[in-house]
């Protein structure tokens, strides 16, 4: 599937949170849900504010999206990422049924879209999504890298 400008403009979004996260000391990752060309949910990382590995960007901007609209599915929406989901995420984006996802940069160790699993196109599951990748991905890769680089 092609890319749009509009996607270029929503990762970059993801970007500036990914970027703020990295700022307060969590992994530089963030994510958007749009519904109807509308930011209705943001995130990023709070695993260290919130102690928990389950507080991804993903899941964060797919609770505030799914509680702006007032829904407990969004088979309309698009999620938009800093970095390719990991498997939970990917399992939340299938239970949420998002209609698209796109994502900046791959994951090699935990990536569940493209690198070690492609779940979000598995033809056994009940819901599929469409796929767009790489958008400003030497971008992502390097916020990533200039962190854990900081960390060492």
């Amino acid at each position: 599937m092609a890319s749009t400008s509009s996607d270029e403009r929503w990762i970059a979004r993801c970007l500036e949170l990914a970027a703020a996260a990295g700022a307060r000391g969590e992994v530089p990752v963030g994510a958007v849900v749009v519904l109807d060309g509308v930011e209705i949910g943001a995130g990023s990382n709070r695993v260290e504010e919130l102690r928990s590995p389950l507080a991804h960007a993903e899941i964060e901007a797919l609770q505030v999206a799914l509680a702006t609209a007032g829904v407990k599915r969004l088979p309309e929406a698009e999620l938009f990422c800093s970095l390719e989901p990991c498997f939970l995420c990917a399992g939340a984006i299938l239970h949420v049924r998002c209609r698209r996802v796109v994502f900046a940069a791959r994951d090699p160790k935990f990536g569940a879209v493209r690198s070690l699993a492609n779940l979000l196109e598995d033809p056994r599951l009940n819901h599929r999504c469409e796929i767009v990748e790489g958008i400003a991905a030497v971008t992502s890769a390097e916020l990533l890298r200039a962190f854990f680089r900081s960390r060492r």
